[in-house]
Parts: C-alpha cells; sequence; structure tokens
C-alpha cells in the first residue's frame, strides 16, 4: 500500500508501534498494541493516543487532529510489518464504542481495494454470528484480518 503514513517506531517484537499524529491540535503520541489471545495465532488490536507519563492507552478518545485517513494509513501499515513477523496470525480489532466501530468500518471500507489482494478482512455481525467476508456499507460488531498465502 502507498498511503501516506507516519513513521513507525517498534521492537524486535513487532508488536508494539509508536507514532505522532501531527495536526491543528498539536503532536499527538499514538500507540497500535497486537496483544496475544488464548487461541493459538490470534492476536487483538488495540489502538489509542499514548499517555507518556502514565504508560496508559486511551481508545476512546476523539484526538479530531485531522489526520483521520494517514493515522488509518499507519495502523495499516502496522499491519504489513506485523504479519511480515507472524504470517500465520489472526488480527481481530473492536472499536472501544459503537462510534468508534463504525469508524473503523468507514476506515476499512475505503482502504478495501487496496489491500483486499494482500489481505482477508472479515466482519462480524453479532457476537453468536459466524466470521463472514467483509462487505461495504455492512454494520459489524469486530473484524479480522489474516495474511493471504
Amino acid at each position: 500500500m502507498h498511503l501516506p503514513h507516519y513513521e513507525l517506531t517498534t521492537g524486535a517484537s513487532k508488536s508494539i508501534f509508536e507514532f505522532t499524529s501531527v495536526g491543528p491540535k498539536g503532536k499527538i503520541p499514538k500507540i497500535i498494541i497486537f496483544s496475544k489471545k488464548e487461541a493459538e495465532n490470534i492476536y487483538n488490536l488495540a489502538f489509542g493516543d499514548y499517555d507518556i507519563h502514565s504508560g496508559h492507552v486511551n481508545d476512546r478518545v476523539v484526538s479530531n487532529n485531522l489526520d483521520s485517513e494517514k493515522v488509518l494509513a499507519t495502523v495499516i501499515q502496522s499491519l504489513y510489518i506485523f504479519f511480515n513477523k507472524y504470517p500465520k496470525s489472526i488480527v481481530i480489532a473492536r472499536g472501544s464504542t459503537k462510534s468508534r466501530t463504525r469508524l473503523y468500518r468507514m476506515g476499512i471500507s475505503k482502504f478495501h481495494e487496496q489491500v483486499s489482494d494482500v489481505f482477508y478482512i472479515m466482519g462480524k455481525e453479532t457476537e453468536v454470528s459466524n466470521w463472514e467476508e467483509f462487505e461495504l456499507n455492512k454494520e459489524y460488531i469486530s473484524f479480522a484480518v489474516q495474511l493471504k498465502k
């Protein structure tokens, strides 16, 4: 994917990524964390503003730094790097609120064509429904991404 994105910093594990959003609200530290779930090769993607003083992640704040497309492209870039190290993994993402999940869906829809040749993208409509191939303009409560072989 060749979209403008922020420069990422990460360690050898390639499971925690940091970057800085730059816009009218200033420089806002962001963090992306891929955390292993109990099931084999399943990781949760957590993302939000990073409070460097407390070390906490705020996944509910709305930064409004007018760079949401570049931020989302940066999260996608982290997926490329993560899957390069963990190619057999599945990454699950869900917004911390219903509106955040809606933003994720809109972002996935926006970049779907550019990434669908590399990633399988799936959605889940309810807690009890099965995963299905992601469809544009369909509501989901969570998303899953897997590298195409």
